[in-house]
């Protein structure tokens, strides 16, 4: 495959070997989400966002695997680096109790646990200098959680509405999107939760969302110590998405994220920011936090990071031993050395600089397209979305952009999202835009 040229081709979706390779998967695996019924095929050319399906049809991916593969398929420049490495088995150890070495750390061809929670506490912001390393971003939100309620012996908690964080039990209690991810489980008690913004725009005095009402904000309001209802000397963190994922694609305000970093800093609260979707360079600064007036005292990251992390301050973390502890944690090798040379690409390659260039040609064109049914488009690099007049025609949408070799993904209620890799080409950008502008127009009909 050459990437320079190469274009979607698509015959049928799904083809008759890609309906077999679902029925055969589903003849003993748990129902779950499986947006729609592609089928990668590994064995077959894939570069960038081009890869190949079961039965041969190439596909233009602008989901990144929903921003897990932050630079794409067979990315060159890690496949080179990791192919020097003499595979060694175990590859995945009991990483709690033992340690790894590949040699001098100062000069290490092979980049394993220690490099990566090195190059993380650099790349975050001062004095986020301790990581926790585990197999996925719901476990480095449990972790995330514990430590705040280990250091500051609180009881509560404080999420957003619209807000996902993951699976497991405990981050399942601070979702506040779909009903689907938590009904009928049972949730932390004392988990609270106040208006995101939906206004990128907006200030006090133009909020529609909510969060800012009468002479204060919803969130001031609740922890106020008079006519409060949250004692704040009682709460343990406040954790959100800097920019919300499958709530909608939301991006907050200034105003919003001040509000929120003064409340916090006013009752010494600990703000956990969940950087799982837009860290890692996705919307042009290494983590989207960055970006705005917030100050986080833990960091959660995964998907392109292809481990789990928590990110703080050592007096966060636990001093006991044990207090934290996992079997698979920090423990695969091959993993932990693909999140630090992908954190070395993106800070050394001008990724996060082409995210922005790329992010920003990307809204021109769409906006420019003038498309029915679509009343927004917006972006932060290569985080962007399209919000349309209803459910049922995003959905549409979703459908006849993946019937043309385009694959993209639904959030919200009525937003479709894009997390192009971070080194997508201006032809790519423009190739994917026209695609998804005749799949809106064809929806149409």
């Amino acid at each position: 495959m050459n990437r320079e040229t190469a274009e979607p081709s698509v015959d049928t979706l799904p083809g008759p070997k890609a309906e077999e390779r679902v029925a055969y998967h589903g003849e003993h695996a748990a129902t779950t989400t499986y947006v729609y019924d592609f089928v990668w095929d590994v064995t077959a050319d894939a570069e960038g966002p081009f890869c190949t399906d079961a039965d041969g049809n190439v596909l233009l991916d602008f989901t990144s695997h929903v921003g897990a593969a932050p630079l794409g398929y067979n990315n060159p420049d890690l496949l080179e680096r990791m192919a020097e490495f003499d595979l060694v088995d175990p590859l995945k150890i009991a990483g709690q109790d033992f340690y790894t070495t590949a040699g001098d750390p100062a000069d290490v061809d092979f980049p394993g646990p220690a490099e990566l929670m090195d190059r993380l506490a650099d790349a975050s912001p001062d004095g986020l200098d301790t990581v926790f390393l585990s197999n996925s971003g719901a476990e480095a939100v449990e972790n995330a959680i514990k430590v705040c309620y280990d250091d500051t012996k609180g009881q509560y908690g404080i999420t957003f509405q619209g807000a996902f964080h993951g699976r497991t039990l405990g981050a399942l209690s601070l979702n506040r999107s779909k009903s689907v991810y938590r009904r009928d489980f049972p949730e932390i008690a004392g988990i609270h939760d106040a208006p995101f913004c939906d206004d990128r725009t907006c200030d006090p005095t133009t909020c529609s969302c909510g969060f800012f009402a009468g002479d204060t904000s919803q969130l001031r309001r609740m922890l106020d110590p008079k006519r409060g209802y949250v004692d704040a000397g009682e709460v343990a963190y406040l954790i959100m998405e800097p920019i919300q994922g499958e709530g909608g694609y939301r991006f907050p305000s200034a105003s919003f994220m001040r509000e929120v970093a003064d409340v916090c800093g006013t009752h010494d609260i600990p703000l956990v920011v969940d950087e799982i979707q837009s860290g890692l360079g996705r919307t042009g600064e290494f983590w989207a936090s960055d970006g705005y007036p917030i100050e986080p005292d833990v960091i959660t990251a995964a998907k392109g990071l292809r481990v789990g992390a928590t990110i703080a301050s050592g007096d966060t973390f636990p001093e006991e031993r044990s207090r934290l502890s996992s079997t698979w944690g920090a423990g695969d090798i091959v993993a932990t050395m693909q999140g630090a040379i992908t954190v070395d690409l993106i800070r050394e390659g001008g990724l996060m600089d082409n995210a922005v260039a790329r992010g920003r040609q990307a809204v021109e064109t769409l906006r420019d397209y003038d498309l029915p049914g679509v009343t927004d488009v917006r972006g932060k690099g290569l985080m962007l979305a399209l919000d349309f007049a209803g459910t049922d025609l995003r959905d549409a949408v979703v459908d006849a952009a993946l019937a043309r070799g385009l694959l993209t993904l639904g959030c919200g209620t009525r937003t479709l999202r894009l997390l192009p890799p971070l080194d997508v080409t201006a032809r790519e950008i423009e190739l994917g835009c026209s695609i998804l502008a005749d799949a809106v127009r064809a929806a149409q009909n």
